[in-house]
């Protein structure tokens, strides 16, 4: 019997670093709205049986409208959005409500993934609770603390901690690749514990779960400044050949 294998696309963001009044997902890229992009890659994936978009609730209509007028047959559920990703990946979950294998979630604005990756990650399964596609990082990480009341994350008025070795440092990407059980039973105790983690993995790993990481691309960005649509754009003329 085959593995049912849902992949849940959180697409809910509010797009802020592209600028004001911008709906991330809806943004046009070649003439296509970016979401487009990613929700056609998945549907070319023959082991994925249903994608779950998740979106704002103010657009589930517009994303109704665009499953119907690119035809993905694989969408037959919309789940919405909730306040932060973590909340829109669980509204998605509960909507699988146990008719999967396995869970695929990958981000609604990485439209450069492709059917290899996650076969990948798919095979890497064995033995584990979730899959990561990530990169080795390239650059020099300093871990850094503030000084004079500023913001570590504004960069000004922080002091270097220690620099990190950057051989052991990987940058997570989506897709990530999950039992089911495990990533429900590790949504279930975040939000009875209101805790909320950066991507997916940090939670099952937090509830005890074997997370492998394998190696993703570079080209696998996400968009998320106006900076990021002018090299997807160049990427997507490239890959299309125009």
């Amino acid at each position: 019997m085959e593995e049912k294998i849902i992949a849940i696309v959180p697409t809910a963001g509010l797009g802020k670093r592209l600028g004001p009044g911008t709906n991330k997902p809806f943004t046009l890229v070649l003439n296509r709205p970016l979401i487009v992009w990613t929700l056609e890659a998945l549907h070319r994936v023959e082991e994925i049986t249903e994608i779950i978009p998740v979106i704002k609730e103010s657009d589930i209509a517009a994303g109704a409208d665009i499953v119907e007028g690119y035809h993905f047959s694989k969408i037959r559920r919309i789940a919405p959005g909730g306040r932060e990703r973590q909340d829109s990946v669980y509204n998605g979950l509960k909507l699988v409500n146990g008719e999967a294998d396995i869970v695929i979630v990958h981000d609604g604005v990485r439209p450069f993934i492709d059917a290899e990756s996650i076969r990948c990650a798919l095979s890497a399964m064995r033995g584990v609770d979730g899959v990561v596609t990530a990169v080795p990082v390239k650059d020099t990480i300093k871990e850094v603390e503030p000084v004079d009341g500023e913001s570590a994350g504004q960069g000004a008025g922080c002091v270097v901690r220690k620099t990190l070795n950057r051989d052991t440092l990987w940058a997570a990407q989506t897709p990530q690749v999950f039992l089911l059980r495990s990533l429900m039973g590790a949504y279930e105790k975040a939000t009875a514990e209101r805790f909320y983690g950066t991507d997916d993995s940090v939670l099952v790993e937090r509830n005890g779960g074997k997370v492998k990481v394998i190696m993703g691309s570079y080209e696998n960005i996400k968009i998320t400044t106006s900076e990021d649509i002018s090299v997807a754009e160049m990427l997507l003329k490239k890959r299309l050949g125009i």
